[in-house]
């Protein structure tokens, strides 16, 4: 098998998108998750539906209409342009707003279950002991909730990575630009070139296996602590 015939610029785009990803996943989860691990809000249901939607909404039409919200006259994609210049759509930045989207719930969900098994008693503690909210959020919460972290981290990374219809539809097929692995392995396919697909996917395969053992395994020796 010649490896040398693989191009390895994919491989490396899908893994800056999902590394970039991942980070803007955890700055806008990690609140959303707090909040509705805290909240007995009405809205709790709305949002906790709107994250989860992903889940169940086919890519090629969150695609669309993350394509329309991201061209030159959607709500998001005109503003854009009109202050840079540049058009979110068929761009590696709109690859990111897509991919932080499409991958929200599989960040979302394992920090709100941790902190919902965390319960409210250990900043309730920390805050009677005159810490603020934030302080006691990161010195007490976060290193409690560190096995949701690397859950949501380990998710959201691998569900990024592999990820198609989504980026097809918002980033199309630009080489070194919006062409990621799974859109490789595609085009490899279109043109009967399945030993260099085989190779693509079975990378894909073994790591997303990895990961899941790495997960499992690391979980069973980082139970969530409550106070």
């Amino acid at each position: 098998m010649d490896f040398s015939m693989i191009d390895a610029e994919p491989i490396l785009l899908s893994l800056q998108l999902a590394g970039v990803t991942v980070v803007i996943l955890l700055t806008l989860g990690t609140p959303i998750a707090w909040w509705l691990a805290q909240t007995r809000s009405r809205l709790r249901v709305v949002v906790e539906a709107l994250v989860a939607l992903p889940l169940v909404l086919p890519p090629t039409v969150l695609g669309f209409y993350l394509l329309i919200l991201l061209g030159p006259n959607g709500w998001v994609g005109g503003p854009v342009q009109a202050i840079t210049g540049s058009v979110l759509s068929f761009s590696f930045a709109g690859l990111v707003f897509a991919s932080t989207l499409y991958s929200l719930p599989f960040v979302v969900q394992p920090l709100h279950s941790t902190f919902e098994s965390i319960g409210k008693i250990p900043m309730e503690t920390a805050q009677s002991l005159g810490a603020s909210r934030l302080d006691a959020f990161f010195s007490v919460i976060a290193p409690l909730a560190r096995r949701g972290y690397l859950t949501a981290v380990v998710l959201g990374f691998a569900h990024t990575l592999g990820e198609f219809g989504v980026v097809l539809m918002v980033g199309g097929n630009i080489p070194g630009k919006t062409k990621v692995i799974s859109i490789e392995i595609y085009d490899r396919v279109e043109v009967l070139e399945y030993t260099q697909a085989h190779v693509l996917s079975l990378g894909l395969l073994v790591f997303s296996f990895l990961v899941l053992v790495m997960v499992y395994a690391v979980n069973r020796r980082l139970p969530v602590q409550v106070i």
